[in-house]
């Protein structure tokens, strides 16, 4: 304990000189990261007022504040005396040691950066990406926040993103919407046709151009099917493809016209 206690007395000057860069070292980290958040939020409110999409703005500010963070953590080492230029090395190879072992993270800091590059969705639009569908929220480097309609939060790799078909629901103006409607083989086709028709003419909602199609599309075991294709505001597909199933179905009990349904008939023979 003597022996301590000498030795701090001999070395105060070097002990304080240390404890004081130290204390500076801790302060250039606090300071690096309130400077890295304010950059990143400052950039963000530019990026706003010029109309930059959200998905952009979050993935930008997450990698300015790891570079300023990172130039920060290179100042406190230089601090308290470690030789920046031989950690920089030594970093370089651990960094290749890492990569290797991490090609996954890598590769969906890469796919981020080409989501961000080419654009193939914006944040508020729904799209179906990676296997999931949902609104995207934002971009990170290394995942895409898509929320579902049922109000759940699905974090998605980048990669998984970029590797798989993307639809966009949103990006056109315009979509069509697909019914299969199925009568019976004892319905009038022609009177079938108008019913349809008639049910199209009375929503609103339908484009003139392009002009709906109503066609018979197949005769299938039980039910002759009938396309029909009306044209619609990306905005409304959903309510106007509920409304015409609806308004399909009621027109088409008022006109007597049979929908089919899956049945077996099934016949006894009586053996003497």
């Amino acid at each position: 304990m003597d022996q301590v206690m000498t030795w701090i007395s001999d070395n105060q000057e070097l002990i304080l000189s240390y404890t004081v860069k130290f204390i500076v070292a801790i302060i250039i980290l606090i300071v690096g990261k309130i400077v890295a958040n304010s950059v990143a939020k400052l950039m963000g409110k530019g990026m706003e007022k010029r109309g930059t999409d959200k998905a952009v703005i979050s993935f930008l500010g997450a990698i300015v504040r790891s570079v300023i963070f990172i130039a920060a953590v290179l100042m406190a080492l230089s601090q308290v005396g470690v030789e920046t230029t031989s950690f920089i090395a030594i970093l370089g190879a651990a960094g290749l040691a890492i990569g290797l072992s991490l090609q996954g993270s890598l590769s969906n800091m890469a796919s981020g950066v080409l989501i961000i590059l080419f654009r193939p969705f914006k944040a508020g639009e729904y799209v179906d990406a990676g296997g999931v569908s949902g609104t995207v929220e934002e971009v990170n480097i290394f995942q895409t926040i898509l929320k579902t309609p049922d109000n759940k939060v699905v974090f998605v790799p980048n990669a998984q993103i970029t590797g798989s078909p993307i639809t966009n629901y949103n990006r056109e103006d315009t979509r069509r919407v697909d019914l299969l409607i199925g009568v019976s083989y004892d319905a009038d086709l022609h009177k079938t046709k108008e019913v349809l028709e008639s049910v199209l003419k009375a929503e609103s909602r339908l484009l003139k151009d392009p002009a709906w199609n109503i066609q018979v599309h197949a005769l299938n075991s039980s039910s002759v099917d009938f396309i029909v294709r009306p044209w619609v505001k990306s905005t409304d597909y959903w309510g106007v493809y509920w409304d015409l199933m609806r308004e399909i179905k009621l027109a088409l009990d008022k006109n007597d016209i049979g929908i089919p349904y899956p049945q077996m008939d099934v016949h006894l023979h009586k053996q003497d």
